[in-house]
C-alpha cells in the first residue's frame, strides 16, 4: 500500500516538474475565456474570485470515465462514494460534510431531492451530452440558495451545432453490455440533440446486476430572434442492492429509481439589463425491498415533485454589475414511510461585482433570503475578494454563511430501529477560503485553503441502548485543510500532452455530543491524491491513464489506476477502457467491495 510520505514525495515531484517547462497550450487560453454561468453574473473563468474546476470536453473524452461519477473522482476534493457499478447509487460530497450538503444543478436547473441527498446522483447525465461540467467549492448559499452547504455542480449540456448520428456498443466484464445513440440536428431557426443509452450488467457479484435506461431532448427554438430553451431528461434504474444499505448482511436489497426533469428557459437583453426567466419541473421516484423476491417484509414506495420559477437578471453600470433573482419552488412528497408533505419556499439574491484600479481589484457582496413554509426566514451573506497581480497572478478569498433544510426523511423517517424529527431546525455553517492561481502559457497552478466551522448537524442518537435512533441537532464540526492542483501541456510533435496532479488535505475537529449512544460517523476523505496523464502521437491514437489514491479519517487508504486507449480512423472509433487494473481491494462506503479490475470495449460509428 501507497504510504502518506510516498505520496507527497509524488505531489511534489509533479508540481516541481511543471514549474519548469514552458510550451503554449491553445486549447488553455480557450478556458480561460469559458464564462460561469451557473450564477447571475456571468464571468469568464479566470475572473472568478472562487475556487472553480471546469471539466472540459475534451477532458471529459479523455478520462478513461464511462460516468459522471468516474469522472468526479478524478478531481480531489470531490468525494464520491460508490455502491457498485456504473454509478448505480453513489453518494457526492465536497471537502467534507454529507451527502445531503452538495447542491447539483443541470444547465442552472437545481435538481436536489427533498426526500434524501441519496438520490441527487439519479440526475447525472451520460458523457455524451455533457459540454463540461462546473465544479464550485466552498460556501454557496449566497449564489444557489438552499442545500449547497459545501458547494455546488453544474452539469452544462452541449448545444446542436452540427447535423449527425452517432451510434456506439460497449461490452465488457460482468456481462456489461451498453448501447448509445445520439442525433444532433441543426435548421435555420431551431437545434435539437436526441439521446438515448441504455446500459446492463450481470453484476460483479451476487445481487448487483443492474438496466439502466436514458433518454435526453434538447432543443433550442426561435434561435434567430429570442432563443427558447427546452430541456427534457428521463432515468430509469432497476438495479441489486448486496449490502448497499442497513448492514453488510443485508444481501438481497433491490432498488428502482426513475429521475425526470423538464425545463424551459430564455434569455432577454435590453441595453444594460439582462433577464433570465427558468420554470421547471423534475420528480423523483423511489422503490426499495428488503428482500427482492419478497416485498412483503419491507418495502418503501416514495415520489418527490418541485415545480419551480426562477427569475434572474443583471443590470452593468458606471459601478460595476448587480446581480438579482427571485427563486419560487413548491415540493411535494408521497411515500407510504414518510407520509405526505409539500413546502413552499421562496428565495430572494442580490450581489453586485464591484472593480476597482483598472480591474485589478474585485469586491463581489451578496445576499440570499429565504422563507420556507416550514421552517420560516432565513438570511445568508457573504463576499468574494479577487486582486490581480499581474496577467499571470490573482490572489482571492471569500467568506460567507451557508445552511442545509432537513430532508423528509430527517424528520419522518421510521423503521424498527429509527425515529425521524419533526423539530428538526436547518444546519448551518460559516465558512472561509483564501487562494491564489497561476497560470503563464501551459502551465496552471492553483491553491486553497479552507475552513468550515458548522453547528447544528444532524445526528442520530439515544441514551440507552434499548431506545432507538432519533434524529436531532446535535453536532458542531469544524473542517480545514488546503487543496493544490496543477495542470502543464507540453508538445511532442504537432500533439499537445497534458499532465495534471491534486492533491486536497481535510482535517475534521468533531465535537462530542452529550449522548451516550451517537450513530453520526464522519469519515471524510483526509488525504486526496489524483494525476492524470493524457498522451495523443498521432491523429489517430490517443491514450490515458489516470491513478487515484484515497486516505479517509478513520484509516483506510488504498489506491488505483485506470487507463484508456482510442483508435479514431474517419468515421470509427474503437476505445477501449480498464479500470482498478491492478486488482486493489477496497471499499468506498457501508463496507461494499468494489470490483476488481475490468474492462470495457467500444465501437462507435458517427453518421
Amino acid at each position: 500500500m501507497i504510504t502518506l510520505k510516498k505520496t507527497t514525495i509524488i505531489i511534489l515531484s509533479a508540481i516541481s516538474s511543471t514549474l519548469g517547462l514552458i510550451a503554449q497550450n491553445q486549447a488553455e487560453e480557450q478556458l480561460e475565456e469559458v464564462v460561469i454561468n451557473s450564477s447571475r453574473i456571468d464571468l469568464p473563468f479566470k475572473e472568478n474570485s472562487r475556487t472553480i474546476t471546469v471539466i472540459t470536453s475534451e477532458e471529459i473524452k479523455n478520462s478513461a470515465a464511462t460516468n459522471v461519477t468516474e469522472l468526479l473522482q478524478q478531481f480531489s476534493g470531490i468525494d464520491i462514494r460508490r455502491r457498485g457499478t456504473s454509478g448505480m447509487q453513489a453518494d457526492l460530497y465536497i471537502r467534507g460534510g454529507g451527502f445531503d450538503q452538495t447542491l447539483l444543478l443541470i444547465d442552472g436547473f437545481k435538481v436536489e431531492d427533498s426526500q434524501t441527498g441519496h438520490h441527487t446522483l439519479n440526475m447525472i447525465l451520460p458523457l455524451d451530452v455533457i459540454e463540461r461540467i462546473e465544479v464550485i467549492k466552498g460556501p454557496a448559499a449566497r449564489v444557489f440558495g438552499q442545500n449547497a452547504f459545501t458547494g455546488a455542480i453544474n452539469i452544462v449540456t452541449k448545444n446542436s451545432k452540427k447535423n449527425t448520428v452517432d451510434i456506439e456498443a460497449q461490452a465488457g466484464s460482468y456481462g456489461q453490455k451498453n448501447v448509445l445513440a445520439t442525433a444532433q440536428n441543426q435548421f435555420e431557426n431551431s437545434s435539437h440533440i436526441i439521446h438515448f443509452s441504455k446500459n446492463t450488467s450481470e453484476g460483479y457479484r451476487y445481487n448487483t446486476d443492474y438496466d439502466n435506461q436514458n433518454y435526453f431532448v434538447k432543443s433550442q427554438f426561435n434561435t434567430n430572434k429570442l432563443p427558447i430553451n427546452l430541456l427534457a431528461m428521463f432515468s430509469d434504474r432497476k438495479f441489486g442492492a448486496n449490502g448497499f444499505y442497513a448492514s453488510p448482511s443485508a444481501k438481497d436489497q433491490y432498488e428502482e429509481t426513475q429521475a425526470s426533469l423538464i425545463g424551459v428557459s430564455t434569455e432577454l437583453q435590453q441595453g444594460n439589463w439582462v433577464f433570465k426567466p427558468r420554470l421547471y419541473w423534475k420528480r423523483n421516484q423511489d422503490e426499495y425491498l428488503f428482500v427482492r423476491e419478497d416485498p412483503s417484509i419491507y418495502r418503501n414506495l416514495h415520489q418527490t415533485n418541485k415545480v419551480a420559477l426562477e427569475f434572474n437578471g443583471t443590470y452593468s453600470g458606471k459601478w460595476g454589475t448587480t446581480g438579482f433573482g427571485v427563486d419560487l419552488a413548491q415540493m411535494y412528497i408521497s411515500s407510504n414511510n414518510l407520509g405526505q408533505h409539500d413546502r413552499f419556499m421562496t428565495t430572494m439574491f442580490i450581489e453586485h461585482r464591484f472593480e476597482f484600479f483598472d480591474n485589478t481589484l474585485d469586491i463581489t457582496p451578496g445576499l440570499a433570503a429565504t422563507y420556507f413554509s416550514d421552517f420560516k426566514f432565513h438570511a445568508f451573506p457573504g463576499i468574494d475578494i479577487g486582486f490581480r497581480i499581474n496577467n499571470n497572478f490573482k490572489i482571492y478569498g471569500n467568506m460567507g454563511y451557508t445552511y442545509r433544510i432537513p430532508t423528509y426523511t430527517d424528520l419522518y423517517y421510521t423503521d424498527p430501529t429509527t425515529l425521524g424529527n419533526e423539530e428538526l431546525e436547518p444546519e448551518e455553517a460559516i465558512a472561509e477560503e483564501l487562494g491564489f492561481n497561476f497560470k503563464h502559457k501551459n502551465l496552471k497552478f492553483n491553491i486553497a485553503l479552507f475552513n468550515r466551522d458548522s453547528k447544528k448537524l444532524i445526528d442520530y442518537v439515544k441514551e440507552n441502548e434499548e431506545d432507538l435512533w432519533q434524529a436531532t441537532n446535535v453536532r458542531e464540526v469544524n473542517t480545514k485543510g488546503f487543496e493544490v492542483d496543477a495542470t502543464y501541456s507540453f508538445k511532442i510533435g504537432n500533439y499537445f500532452q497534458n499532465l495534471n496532479a491534486t492533491y486536497t488535505f481535510l482535517e475534521d475537529d468533531i465535537q462530542d455530543v452529550e449522548s451516550t449512544f451517537s450513530k453520526y460517523s464522519i469519515n471524510s476523505l483526509k488525504h486526496h491524491f489524483t494525476a492524470k496523464l493524457s498522451t495523443k502521437f498521432s491523429k489517430h491514437l490517443s491514450q490515458s491513464i489516470i491513478y487515484k489514491y484515497a486516505e479517509r479519517s478513520m484509516g483506510e487508504s488504498y489506491g488505483i489506476i485506470d487507463a484508456s486507449i482510442t483508435f479514431t480512423l474517419k468515421n470509427i472509433e474503437l476505445s477501449a477502457i480498464g479500470n482498478n487494473i491492478f486488482n486493489t481491494e477496497y471499499t468506498e462506503t457501508n463496507l461494499v467491495p468494489m470490483p476488481k479490475g475490468n474492462v470495457l470495449f467500444g465501437l462507435k460509428y458517427k453518421f
